[in-house]
């Protein structure tokens, strides 16, 4: 199956000449008398669009102080700590686990997951920032545990797991997660079930999260929502003025490269030689999702995500920049019905990054171009009804999209790439939407004394921040000494500082 846009491999020249994105290229030198440069479609000014992609990403992409910081911090240490509990309930969860933290919420197709059962978060208005943590119920690193990937039952790119091979310790103690299958011969199979598992996993946070709430602790998160989203749980938590969603996705991990993704590392990639093949290949994920035909309680997506942020590395800013602004545009426009997902547009742009030239991805003043080819693409895609999955090549992503729906969004690509200037326009007013309503929102909080990792929501009889600066000046006045501080939880006012063997 070949890559969503025209053929040619990495390096070849001739796959330039035939982009649509390119007929009004940049002229010869030597040219003379020619003005600036077009986009053939539009008529757009090329520098134009590099404006607003990068005026759009001054909004999109936030810089945190150190207070915002922090507040990150706590929360991802409240979530790692609930998930420690949560643990501890049942012992399900493997005591020494490996979490994948990822920035940006699954909405934003950080991993491949179906949207048609998520709620609508916007950010602004539900969140500030969001994050997207896998992790396994399932730890398989160990290489001589057998391991049954049944995919015989799936379309490509899914799978059964079945426990059959594992000792009877683990069987037992996920049975109560198993979809049971009774053979012929008489033995019992018992497959991991994705929407059993994460219907345990929303039960076990939400037992913890209702214990850890009836005994409050200084500058801990306040919890604002929980909320089962298909087979994702979504925690939005409020840590001082401000607010951090999380989309929790029960997984199972593995070590190594399966064997239906083999071929593709054959291939040419535009990663070669920038990062190693280990790094690429350490592992893989079955998260919970299912094809379109597929049964819901037994079928698995494979997911390379830890792949995918190693290969992040290696593309150019300007291709990064020209992607989060494509991604702004068509979450809005493709929204309903639910066909196109950003994850499709991050497979589009994998594949331009193997299909072209990297000293032409490479070019700082390219945003523009790569913005409009990223367009091109996924209309195409569109057109065909064929989006091959960047690591499973024969897997089309789009086989189940009907002709009316697939024709519905090419048209509306249409009128973007018609006026692409306008479209952007719209994503940066919406960006500044939300970062109105962020700072709007950290105002009430700070008036209405909203407790923050320093300050706990005890009001007038809180010392504010004062324990923090009093903190601080006794570091720089005392340079490599060892600064501990003592609170009386009777007395939270009265901190006692020792410095080395002295108390003040």
């Amino acid at each position: 199956m070949a890559a969503p846009a025209l053929s040619g491999r990495t390096g070849s020249a001739g796959s330039l000449g035939n982009s649509p994105t390119m007929a009004a290229g940049r002229p010869p030198h030597g040219g003379g008398g020619v003005g600036p440069e077009l986009d053939f479609r539009s008529a757009a000014r090329m520098e134009d669009l590099n404006r607003l992609i990068q005026e759009f990403s001054k909004h999109d992409q936030r810089e945190y102080d150190d207070q915002r910081a922090l507040e990150i911090h706590t929360a991802k240490d409240f979530i790692f700590s609930m998930l420690g509990m949560v643990q501890k309930l049942d012992q399900k969860l493997p005591v020494a686990n490996e979490y994948l933290l990822l920035s940006g919420g699954v909405r934003e197709g950080v991993v491949d997951m179906d949207l048609d059962e998520l709620s609508v978060y916007a950010r602004g208005t539900d969140y500030d920032m969001d994050f997207t943590l896998l992790v396994p119920a399932l730890k398989l690193h160990d290489r001589n545990q057998p391991v049954t990937l049944d995919m015989r039952h799936s379309a490509l790119g899914h799978s059964w797991l079945s426990l059959r091979l594992f000792d009877e310790g683990t069987i037992n103690k996920w049975k109560d997660c198993c979809t049971i299958v009774d053979h012929i011969s008489g033995t019992t199979n018992y497959f991991f079930s994705p929407t059993l598992v994460a219907d345990w996993f929303y039960q076990s946070i939400s037992l913890v999260l209702l214990e850890v709430q009836k005994k409050p602790q200084r500058g801990m998160p306040r919890v604002e929502k929980v909320e089962r989203n298909g087979t994702i749980i979504s925690v939005i938590l409020g840590v001082g003025s401000s607010r951090m969603l999380y989309d929790i996705v029960p997984v199972v991990s593995f070590k190594g490269w399966p064997a239906v993704a083999q071929s593709w590392l054959m291939e040419n990639h535009f990663w070669d030689g920038k990062i190693t093949e280990e790094e690429v290949i350490s592992g893989f994920y079955l998260v919970p999702a299912c094809s379109y035909k597929g049964r819901k309680e037994n079928e698995w997506r494979l997911s390379f995500a830890r792949s995918e942020v190693q290969l992040k590395k290696c593309i150019s800013s300007s291709l990064m920049q020209a992607y989060q602004a494509c991604k702004a545009i068509i979450i809005k426009l493709l929204s309903r019905p639910k066909a196109i997902s950003p994850y499709h547009l991050r497979s589009i742009m994998l594949w331009a990054c193997d299909r072209l030239p990297a000293n032409y991805l490479a070019q700082d003043d390219f945003s523009a171009h790569f913005l409009l080819g990223l367009i091109d693409d996924l209309q195409h895609c569109l057109v065909n009804k064929m989006c091959p999955n960047y690591f499973i090549p024969q897997c089309n992503m789009l086989e189940h999209l009907s002709d009316e729906t697939a024709m519905l969004h090419a048209r509306k690509l249409s009128s973007v790439r018609s006026d692409p200037a306008e479209h952007l326009r719209t994503t940066i007013e919406h960006a500044k939407a939300a970062n109105r309503l962020t700072v709007e929102l950290q105002w009430r909080g700070s008036s209405n004394n909203l407790p923050s990792p320093q300050s706990d929501a005890g009001g007038e009889n809180q010392p504010d921040d004062r324990l923090a600066k009093k903190l601080q000046q006794l570091v720089t006045e005392n340079p490599g000494k060892s600064i501990s501080v003592f609170i009386n939880p009777d007395d939270v006012t009265r901190p006692h500082f020792r410095i080395d063997d002295k108390f003040f």
